[in-house]
């Protein structure tokens, strides 16, 4: 009987949605440095070794708050496509660097650094983490998951993208 309580537990707490921590925040105020969240999905990705195109700014006068955060949208039809299912658009681990999460910890995700695996959007810190993050990008996303539960609720990292000049939204 003991053993069925248990399962049910459990699996009543994995059912539970699990809500984002307090997302990535640059100099621009902004979730991922006012860059538009649901543009990346429009963008031809590159193959693994090669630099993706650059994300798309959003714009400061259309946009949407998600768990405590602005989001920045190039047009209001992306904001209104965000708006719908927020969570399938913002990036893991709260903005934060994947490889770092892989490593343990949160630090910065570069929004020019991205990819999309299995239809989630990743950011990462710097090219030469680009590099080790794409030596094996499914073991690294393991790694990251296991780690993301312990770190998650430590505050959002408050360094600065290394070589990035944020910018702010296009008005």
């Amino acid at each position: 009987m003991k053993r069925i309580f248990l399962a049910a537990a459990a699996v009543a707490a994995l059912s539970v949605p699990a809500f984002a921590g307090p997302q990535y925040i640059d100099g621009t105020g902004f979730a991922v440095s006012g860059f538009d969240v649901v543009a990346y999905r429009s963008l031809d990705q590159a193959p693994v070794g090669s630099a993706q195109p650059e994300a798309v700014p959003g714009r400061a006068d259309i946009t949407a708050e998600f768990n405590g955060s602005t989001f920045a949208f190039a047009t209001e039809a992306n904001r209104d496509a965000f708006l719908e299912n927020p969570e399938y658009y913002v990036p893991q681990y709260d903005g934060h660097c994947a490889y770092g999460v892989s490593k343990g910890g949160k630090v910065p995700g570069n929004p020019n650094l991205w990819r999309i695996v299995d239809d989630k959007l990743y950011l990462n810190i710097t090219p030469n983490v680009v590099g080790f993050w794409e030596e094996d990008i499914p073991g690294n996303i393991n790694l990251a998951e296991g780690n993301w539960a312990g770190i998650e609720p430590d505050a959002a990292s408050d360094r600065v993208i290394p070589n990035y000049t944020s910018s702010a939204p296009i008005n």
